[in-house]
């Protein structure tokens, strides 16, 4: 299925991703009470964070993370498009840090386990990041930097 004026696009496996990233979450708030946030569950996973979920589900979400990756790697050949210089990839990451702990969580703690909850700082957050990276494209690709 493809979406006029979107060649490139796949909204069946998004719908697809999407399913399994709420199934997920949804396992994880119900079977454990916990928020399936990944930057928590990472800084938890790498000892950072003293509180939040077990560290042995820190650290089997984080991995299972990665060997989907890499499954779904090995089943279907991945593209990868990197930034021009590695500065960027690097700001990038250092800017996504450090929002993560300015907003007391990731996009994925946010944006799909707060405002299923209709969190309000989850609400807030979630507009917040949506309206920075939407500027942020218009931006990059004003001053013909987008790829």
């Amino acid at each position: 299925m493809t979406l006029p004026g979107f060649p490139d696009a796949a909204p069946l496996d998004g719908f697809l991703g999407g399913l399994m990233i709420g199934l997920a979450a949804a396992i994880m708030l119900l079977g454990l009470g916990r928020i399936a946030g990944v930057s928590g569950l990472a800084s938890r996973a790498m000892l950072i964070e003293r509180g939040g979920a077990p560290w042995p589900v820190a650290i089997l979400f984080v991995a299972g993370l990665v060997l989907g990756a890499i499954l779904f790697g090995a089943v279907e050949p991945i593209e990868a498009v990197f930034p021009p210089h590695w500065g960027w990839l690097v700001a990038g990451g250092l800017f996504v840090g450090y929002g993560t702990r300015l907003g007391s969580g990731c996009t994925s703690g946010h944006g799909v386990c707060g405002m299923s909850r209709l969190s309000p700082r989850s609400l807030v957050a979630t507009g917040v990041f949506m309206a920075s990276g939407i500027a942020t494209v218009a931006l990059v690709n004003a001053l013909g930097y987008g790829w």
